[in-house]
């Protein structure tokens, strides 16, 4: 049965869910420790960091470097590989426990598998995919703001009836945190005894999938496309800019669904979410779907010959022109200069 929500205000504080890999933190949730270090002041709380596995014990200076007050850890042969059924069970056991206000994960495969089986055991709502975060200070209420009805308005959403509050968030949506090596914290070993005889899921074997895919959300410069690229051999020409200028390719969602880009490239509310210091969109037109995952790009270059294009509504610069004559004159020069 799950547990009945108690009162709102018995609940305080923010706590992240940090993933790990071979006992090193995924980027999102130190993105997280981050955010939730700066709505924790605003909340005057405290930050408590939740990390799970085998051989963890370690692990917790580092988190609290990047932002948390507290780390808790379950550090047990049986959380060696992830399962929902015990990884949930043990989360719902300490939020119960310990009544924080708001619970983030990042909206990876594995927080998007996790967090909706916690909300509905903890009979609460859970906010999926978010692109930003806030709190209203006088009502404590976290504000969570996503694409919406069919991705063409930004929502702030808002579970005002009960807690936790609960939001997945995507991966390169916030800044990598400085460490501050100087700060000081709590690390706390969980007791949770779970059995592995009362487990259902047994995991057999692992595989490592090596994947030679793009490595958008850490990359420095993009050169993106959208459907203006008109066809496939149009990313060529994009992917050789791209190396010129020693960035990453990318794409908005039309190409990829017809087939001209490779899924891992696309960028936007249904792909990933990057934070270039430059982004050069070729033939994009600037749709909210898009521009969700990108929006947090530094300095914008759009190449549009469509003059009244959404696009050029945030971009820092922009070309009214065909793509097809402007980017091979970029080349070019490119390729002078880097010969000389």
């Amino acid at each position: 049965m799950s547990p009945k929500n108690d009162s709102p205000g018995e609940y305080k504080g923010i706590w992240v869910y940090v993933e790990q890999k071979h006992g090193a933190p995924a980027r999102v949730s130190l993105e997280l420790l981050g955010k939730a270090h700066s709505l924790a002041q605003m909340l005057m709380v405290e930050v408590t960091a939740m990390l799970m596995g085998e051989g963890l014990a370690n692990q917790g200076e580092e988190l609290i470097y990047y932002g948390a007050d507290r780390v808790i850890i379950a550090d047990d042969p049986i959380f060696k590989d992830y399962r929902t059924e015990v990884y949930s069970a043990v989360i719902v056991s300490q939020v119960l426990r310990k009544k924080p206000e708001i619970l983030l994960v990042g909206a990876t495969c594995t927080g998007r598998d996790l967090y909706p089986r916690v909300a509905a055991r903890l009979r609460t709502g859970c906010i999926a995919d978010c692109t930003e975060l806030g709190v209203d200070q006088e009502m404590r209420l976290m504000i969570a703001s996503k694409p919406y009805f069919g991705r063409n308005v930004m929502a702030d959403i808002i579970c005002p009836l009960h807690k936790p509050q609960i939001a997945t968030i995507r991966p390169g949506v916030f800044e990598l945190p400085i460490q501050n090596r100087t700060r000081k914290g709590e690390i706390i070993c969980a007791e949770e005894h779970v059995k592995e005889e009362d487990v259902k899921v047994k995991v057999l074997d692992t595989v490592s999938l090596h994947v030679n895919g793009a490595h958008l959300e850490q990359a420095k410069k993009i050169v993106a496309g959208g459907m203006g690229v008109g066809k496939a051999e149009g990313f060529t020409l994009l992917k050789e800019l791209a190396d010129l200028l020693g960035a990453e390719l990318g794409s908005t969602s039309l190409p990829v669904d017809v087939g001209w880009v490779s899924p891992e490239r696309k960028i936007g509310q249904t792909g990933k979410t990057v934070s270039p210091q430059l982004y050069v969109a070729c033939g994009i037109s600037g749709a909210i779907q898009h521009f969700a995952g990108m929006k947090n790009s530094e300095f914008i270059l759009a190449i549009n010959k469509d003059p009244k294009a959404e696009i050029f509504n945030f971009a820092d610069y922009a070309i009214v022109d065909d793509l097809y004559k402007v980017v091979p004159v970029l080349i070019q020069e490119l390729t002078k200069s880097q010969a000389k």
